[in-house]
């Protein structure tokens, strides 16, 4: 215990955004360090033991084409650890690897947590931690890291709304003096887009085409309303009729009506929190609108979308893919911050 103290003393604290998608790492006093895909890569031996390959990039090349004793994995699945294991071995890489691969630094970690989490989640995420080689670890709720992330005045006496989509959820909050007043959590986000590219293009090709393809189609050419010029993009994949390979060309209105049905989900729970929200709180979000985050809000034409729906400015933040971080960055800085945010798990 007092080795670890001592210990303690000399490391420096770090902010992880453990994001389905992609984990980004922050040290104190030197920025993110790290953003990679929250992928690994593992070889199962004997007894079932997974040894650690890769981590990352070089683990996100293997999806898809990995020989039988060898399985490239994403170790979360909307928002939460669904391989506790490779997940405590991928924490453990990556605070290694932005200490400069010192193992006897055991830093304070702050962790981003979905909202709509369990405590037995909750509890998962942090044994993960602390198993990887955490002092301590305290968890954040992604709305409010996000709206912090995005430079909103959260703990002003005046209602901020954010929209955090992610790779596995969406994260939607309204806070006010530094407490969500009104939120919730589904699981849609960028994969949900995937899949739906993914499905999309068998029922109507006959073409089977893998995660990455879609992601890349959903980054190239997805839109949330019609944009000025229609644009269009070759994919490949194998015909599930003939078996063969073959490549066609995919437009932008086609990706625009695959991922249709998440785009109503979001919307319908933004909907759904704006018709709970408070009276005065309402008139501050009529008077600020609405801000998104995260990766799932570079889709093109999704605040204009969103806009039309609920009838509010929806503007989409400097960074979004950065926001969390940034937000649990200035938590690293700012202890007072971090103690009237945190949860006292």
């Amino acid at each position: 215990m007092l080795l670890s103290k001592i210990l303690g003393l000399f490391s420096n604290d770090l902010s992880i955004d453990l994001g389905t998608a992609n984990t980004i790492v922050l040290v104190k006093g030197k920025g993110i360090v790290i953003n990679e895909p929250s992928v690994v890569a593992v070889q199962t031996g004997k007894g079932g033991k997974k040894k650690l390959l890769a981590v990352g990039h070089e683990a996100k090349k293997m999806l898809g084409k990995t020989p039988g004793n060898i399985e490239a994995i994403r170790p979360l699945k909307e928002g939460v650890i669904a391989d506790f294991e490779v997940t405590e071995k991928m924490i453990k890489y990556f605070i290694q690897k932005s200490h400069s691969r010192n193992s006897f630094i055991r830093p304070r970690i702050i962790i981003c947590i979905p909202y709509g989490l369990t405590q037995v989640e909750r509890k998962a995420v942090k044994e993960s931690a602390m198993n990887a080689g955490a002092r301590d670890v305290i968890l954040v709720e992604e709305p409010k890291a996000a709206a912090i992330g995005a430079g909103l005045p959260i703990q002003d006496p005046k209602g901020n709304m954010v929209v955090d989509i992610g790779g596995g959820t969406t994260e939607i909050g309204v806070i006010s003096l530094g407490g969500l007043v009104r939120s919730k959590s589904i699981r849609v986000g960028g994969d949900k887009f995937d899949q739906a590219i993914v499905d999309y293009v068998k029922k109507k090709f006959n073409l089977l085409i893998g995660d990455r393809t879609a992601e890349e189609v959903k980054i190239e050419i997805g839109t949330a309303t019609v944009p000025e010029k229609e644009m269009k993009m070759t994919i490949k994949g194998r015909d599930q009729v003939t078996g063969l390979l073959k490549s066609l060309e995919i437009s932008s209105k086609e990706v625009r009506e695959a991922i249709s049905e998440p785009l109503k989900e979001i919307a319908a729970a933004v909907k759904e929190i704006l018709e709970i929200m408070p009276p005065d709180l309402a008139s501050d979000i009529v008077e600020n609108g609405i801000v998104l985050t995260g990766g799932g809000s570079l889709i093109r034409g999704l605040d204009s979308y969103l806009s039309k729906i609920v009838k509010l400015p929806v503007f989409v933040s400097e960074e979004p893919l950065l926001a969390v971080a940034k937000g649990t960055g200035r938590m690293l800085e700012e202890i007072e911050l971090l103690q009237s945010i945190s949860l006292n798990d």
